[in-house]
């Protein structure tokens, strides 16, 4: 069975005691930072120079993923910030491939993001290009939305592809992930989850553990 991940997202989190946050779930995988620029979606989050001092306190590698328009200019910065992954939205992207090409030449993991009514034909033959795909199990924007299962056929044609290809590619789903959502998720071919107030809401490593023990027990 493939390594599960669980990576919290700072939506969630208190911002003004960011590195308290942070401490908090140092059990975790990798940190999932939401850049959101209120023009590819209608939210305000974080910019490159709030990204860098994340980058710098945080105990884990961080997970940056850019919903913001014309990633092909801004996204080699949060690269060369050191995120160890840099996913954009292949809704915004101009040329997917040639970004990827370029994040991963700057040091970083290159991912994809779909929308859930973003179709993954298209990208089925190019997946050896990323590193993670990001399936969204909400309307990227806003943090505490519920899960839509719907989504989750995509999943299953994207891990069929990535094991017929014998890829290391990582599928990652984010929104509305619990303990019941990560079920069914892990299921359909899930290997990395975001979660936000399910982790923060209580005890961190409490949950992510929790988390981590619902998603191994139904792992594809």
């Amino acid at each position: 069975m493939a390594p599960l991940r669980i990576n919290p997202s700072i939506l969630a989190a208190d911002f003004v005691n960011m590195q308290h946050e942070l401490e908090r779930i140092s059990t975790a995988d990798l940190v999932h930072v939401d850049v959101m620029d209120n023009h590819f979606v209608p939210n305000l989050t974080f910019g490159p120079q709030m990204v860098g001092r994340i980058q710098d306190v945080s105990p884990i590698p961080l997970d940056v993923h850019l919903m913001i328009d014309d990633p092909d200019r801004w996204a080699p910065g949060y690269a060369e910030l050191g995120a160890f992954s840099v996913t954009f939205h292949a809704e915004a992207a101009a040329d997917p491939v040639a970004l990827a090409r370029d994040l991963r030449a700057r040091g970083a993991r290159a991912g994809i993001a779909v929308k859930p009514g973003t179709g993954v034909e298209p990208y089925l033959d190019l997946l050896a290009e990323f590193d993670q795909v990001l399936v969204m199990t909400v309307e990227p924007g806003f943090g505490g939305q519920s899960f839509m299962p719907e989504t989750m056929p995509k999943l299953r044609a994207l891990r069929e592809a990535v094991e017929a290809r014998g890829l290391d590619v990582w599928l990652q789903v984010d929104g509305g992930i619990t303990e019941e959502t990560i079920v069914t998720a892990a299921a359909a071919g899930a290997d990395t989850f975001v979660a936000g107030s399910s982790v923060f809401r209580g005890e961190p490593a409490d949950r992510i553990a929790a988390l981590r023990d619902a998603a191994a027990a139904h792992a594809h």
